[in-house]
């Protein structure tokens, strides 16, 4: 209801989607011809769009956290930041919940959107965030599937039960961990990836 509320508000006062960056009392000052209140939108727009160019937090969070300095840093972890001092080093094995049974070692194919779909070969890996409907037309040419997020019961899983291929679902950090072209060994019944190469 608000996101309409917002939309109209934008239509009526010719503002477009500087409405999202409005406070309620600012927009319904707008709504009353108060334009002023526009002013603070070019801040407010480039905040919102530093933070979301950012990647993705990571799953477990301990103590103050800066995202933009996080993102700096190239050895960051997608798994785990603690602001206590140094973590656990990574070791070479993702881990996630079994999504579907079967041991496969291939090529990780690091897949962003199902518009890279064409990247994926026979017999590689889909290794992604997240699928959906979008994703199946690419499942039958996978030997396995690995995602970011998602549980026994999600898309991933499902389909890949259906097509009798392995899945390791909800690692949390998959894509950042791997690299397209790796060499991983999957095993959907441990709901562990091996990094072999």
């Amino acid at each position: 209801m608000l996101r309409a509320f917002a939309v109209r508000a934008g239509e009526l006062t010719g503002a477009g989607d500087d409405a999202f960056f409005l406070h309620l009392d600012e927009l319904l000052r707008l709504l009353r011809g108060d334009r002023s209140v526009l002013e603070k939108v070019p801040a407010r727009r480039a905040t919102y769009e530093r933070y979301a160019a950012l990647p993705p937090y990571p799953v477990l969070i301990v103590g103050a956290f800066d995202p933009v300095r996080w993102a700096a840093d190239p050895a960051r972890r997608a798994d785990l930041y603690d602001a206590r001092g140094p973590a656990a080093p990574v070791s070479d094995t993702v881990t996630g919940f079994p999504g579907a049974p079967g041991v496969v070692e291939g090529v990780a194919r690091v897949l962003a959107g199902p518009e890279d779909g064409d990247r994926l070969k026979p017999g590689e890996i889909l290794v992604t965030t997240l699928t959906n409907v979008g994703w199946t037309p690419m499942f039958p040419r996978a030997a396995a599937v690995v995602t970011d997020m998602g549980a026994p019961l999600s898309h991933a899983s499902i389909v890949a039960r259906e097509l009798g291929i392995p899945a390791v679902v909800g690692t949390g950090n998959a894509t950042m961990r791997l690299r397209d072209g790796d060499r991983i060994r999957v095993d959907g019944e441990r709901g562990t990836v091996e990094l072999l190469e």
